[in-house]
């Protein structure tokens, strides 16, 4: 029988350790890209949840011949940019050096319960990859590390308890995104085919329905419309950078004392409002937000957008995140390193409105959407919270389930009924 202190092993006992292959100088050479093989990055890995399914770019063959296509089921472990991120590849892909793959030695380790562990030693990762010029995570370094990983069994145990979470969480964001898609067609058969109800009724003039006219957003919504004073500074803020949201979803929250927080945490926000990068907006960071708490702020590098009363923020949320309103503002940031878009620039974009009995009748349809995904969202908090409770205390040995008869969660069984990848194509 293993003692505790046996259970802390290396990951190459139990698995091997490779970093990608990005051969080819300069990088970014433009052949090496643009075909059809996914080519996962440092912020992939961090924009997973999970799995990896999402990649910004593909490596065409000439990429293919300088790196390696690696297959599903291996861990990837940044080492450099976004230290000690980690996510399992659901898709075969290549990643560059920055990352390191670990592929699970079978009956010895779990590679849920390998990304589990690592997750809990990731701020002793970091500490030890602090540099003086730029923080890295070496291979050695990662490779001198010791983690707890006990049997085999146990391993699988401690992965279906965390899995059943995080699946359930997986769920709901699939849930959320179709919210998404469905409100978002349901925007473009209106106001961008113009097949909205009697359409066909509807006489065309110039082009646009009659009854339709165009406006600047300042006529539909006003722009950063409060800020922080200091008679009403909170004691504590929950705060939203521009790095923490990405397109249509807030990746992350920091509470701060109000004392402490960064300079540009002073945007309020309340229900209804949308929050659009004004810095790099061909990046896109945008969100809608709905009903926050009182004390959420965002950074002033972000354009809050505030329906005026008339105006459903359903259809203000649509109207500035779609084309021809992103192509406006991208067209005219200023600035080389920084691209930003000034607010007097949001006030002036033009935009087309309907009557306001179609607006009505949109925003009946539109919000209930929007306020289902908000709920699922929620519950997304809550399966987080309660999964980060258990979490160090089933890696460390605290909680014990050794004796617990564990059903796996149906991503787990799956897995093990699943044929190996050689015998499928045998």
């Amino acid at each position: 029988m293993k003692t505790y202190e046996s259970q802390f092993r290396r990951l190459t006992e139990v698995g091997s350790v490779n970093r990608g292959k990005s051969k080819h100088r300069p990088r970014n050479a433009p052949e090496l890209y643009g075909g059809p093989y996914p080519f996962v990055q440092t912020g992939d890995v961090k924009a997973a949840n999970f799995f990896i399914t999402d990649y910004g770019q593909t490596y065409s063959e000439l990429g293919l011949a300088q790196s390696k296509l690696w297959q599903p089921g291996t861990l990837l472990i940044t080492i450099a940019a976004n230290i000690a991120e980690t996510a399992v590849l659901k898709i075969p892909a290549c990643f560059p050096d920055s990352i390191i793959g670990f592929i699970a030695k079978k009956g010895e380790s779990d590679v849920r319960f390998i990304k589990y562990c690592l997750e809990t030693y990731k701020s002793r990762m970091q500490s030890i990859s602090q540099g003086t010029t730029q923080d890295n995570l070496s291979q050695g370094k990662l490779l001198s590390l010791r983690f707890r990983i006990p049997d085999y069994g146990q391993q699988r145990k401690i992965a279906a308890i965390l899995s059943a979470y995080d699946e359930l969480i997986e769920n709901n964001r699939q849930r959320i995104t179709l919210l998404e898609q469905l409100a978002r067609e349901l925007y473009r058969e209106w106001f961008v085919r113009l097949r909205f109800p009697s359409h066909k009724k509807s006489r065309l003039v110039k082009g646009v329905p009659q009854g339709w006219h165009f406006v600047e957003l300042q006529e539909l919504a006003t722009i950063n419309p409060s800020s922080i004073s200091r008679r009403d500074k909170p004691e504590t803020i929950l705060y939203v950078d521009i790095s923490s949201v990405s397109t249509n979803q807030i990746n992350e929250v920091t509470t701060y004392d109000y004392g402490e927080a960064p300079g540009r945490a002073r945007r309020r926000v309340k229900h209804g409002d949308v929050i659009w990068s004004s810095v790099r907006p061909a990046n896109r960071a945008y969100c809608l937000i709905y009903e926050p708490p009182n004390n959420l702020i965002v950074s002033t590098g972000f354009a809050v957008i505030r329906p005026k009363a008339s105006t459903p923020f359903s259809f203000l949320f649509f109207a500035v995140t779609s084309n021809p309103f992103v192509d406006q503002m991208t067209t005219v940031a200023k600035g080389a390193a920084y691209p930003a878009t000034s607010f007097d620039d949001f006030e002036k974009a033009k935009l087309l409105v309907p009557s306001d009995e179609l607006l009505k009748r949109f925003h009946e349809k539109a919000e209930p959407f929007f306020r289902e995904k908000h709920l699922l969202e929620q519950q997304c908090d809550r399966l987080k919270q309660s999964r980060e409770l258990l979490l160090p205390r089933l890696i460390s040995g605290k909680l014990s389930v050794e004796h617990l008869d564990i059903q796996f969660p149906p991503g787990m069984a799956e897995e093990l009924t699943a044929k190996p990848k050689a015998a499928a194509h045998a």
